[in-house]
């Protein structure tokens, strides 16, 4: 997980809530998008389509004025917050407002200096992916003070008054997964869930996994075994843990590409390939296991980063307009198989 801080992962989870402000913000952080990244070969082009944009999202008219809207990113060293600031720069272009977007780059302290530097500006909103949810509330709370609105994308805070908060529908990304687990299982089989139970969005997804696979009584999950910090390392342990205790297992869910392509260097050292993965980012490294169609990891739930950007422009215009957005806007997910690449 490329941008994996345990601290930034708030403990509210954005299926249960309906309300924001005061200390009930929801929570959908996104505990993946990681693209872990040694191998050098490209996958081939996806063809799957972004899907349409949240209509809850969409204002009902242009800008009312040329809004100043000050964002402050999590990192801009992967390809996920990349993804995201291009769509806050595409749609703010389109819709004629300007984004002044700076990244506090995993530090908390510089965050905050973002935000205050925003309040001082006297932008019309602030946009915020979270460093650390706890650690941004002050700041949040001092532009409440200020009277400048504040949205966050993918990332929540953990408290503070916040106007909405756009993120992935991970139970949906979940559900997929696990929908096509027990496809390639023709509905019998052993699954076993490598988790990082402590944080709200993958709570979200293995909840969706779990629905799903609930729908077949042929199919067990033996397993769900915490992995510390959902790294890559420590999921071959764990994965290599499971194999022992459970040889005759058929399928592991990982909760995000670190964990799902440590599973697969785990099954590999103990050569057990016919032990199917399922994963959660669907990143350039996973991309080429699962467009080969010869590795154990057959699948990925994906995001769509691009469009979360888009939507929170849309979003952050629609409240400025004057116009009512929902708490949370809940961007769809997808799942990337081998028939979802560009044949060559």
């Amino acid at each position: 997980m490329k941008r994996f801080l345990i601290s930034r992962f708030a403990l509210v989870s954005i299926a249960g809530l309906v309300v924001l402000g005061g200390c009930s913000n929801p929570a959908d952080t996104t505990a993946n998008n990681a693209t872990p990244g040694d191998s050098t070969a490209a996958a081939p082009k996806l063809t799957l389509a972004e899907p349409s944009q949240p209509a809850d999202s969409v204002p009902g008219a242009p800008a009312k004025k040329p809004y100043v809207i000050g964002v402050s990113l999590l990192t801009q060293d992967d390809e996920f917050y990349r993804a995201l600031k291009k769509g806050l720069e595409d749609q703010a272009k389109k819709q004629n407002v300007t984004v002044d977007i700076v990244s506090g780059d995993k530090d908390r302290n510089k965050q905050a200096d973002q935000v205050t530097n925003f309040i001082a500006k006297k932008v019309d909103a602030i946009v915020l992916c979270p460093v650390d949810s706890s650690a941004i509330v002050g700041a949040v709370m001092a532009a409440n003070t200020a009277k400048i609105p504040v949205f966050t994308a993918d990332i929540a805070s953990k408290c503070g008054t916040i106007v909405s908060h756009v993120a992935s529908n991970n139970v949906e990304g979940g559900r997929l997964a696990g929908e096509y687990a027990a496809e390639l299982l023709n509905g019998k089989g052993k699954i076993a869930i490598l988790d990082l139970k402590t944080v709200t969005s993958v709570q979200d997804r293995v909840k969706g996994f779990k629905a799903a696979i609930a729908k077949y009584p042929g199919i067990t999950i033996v397993a769900d075994i915490d992995v510390p910090e959902a790294k890559r390392e420590e999921a071959v342990t764990k994965a290599t843990n499971l194999l022992t205790t459970q040889p005759d297992l058929n399928l592991i869910f990982g909760i995000n590409d670190n964990v799902a392509l440590g599973t697969l260097s785990a099954l590999k050292q103990a050569n057990k390939p016919d032990v199917i993965v399922i994963g959660f980012d669907a990143g350039p490294e996973a991309q080429t296991y699962i467009s080969s169609g010869t590795s154990p990891l057959k699948a990925d739930a994906i995001q769509f980063p691009h469009l979360i950007g888009v939507s929170t422009i849309d979003t952050v215009i629609k409240s400025l307009n004057g116009e009512k957005v929902p708490a949370i806007i809940a961007v769809p997910t997808g799942i990337v198989k081998k028939d979802s690449f560009q044949k060559a």
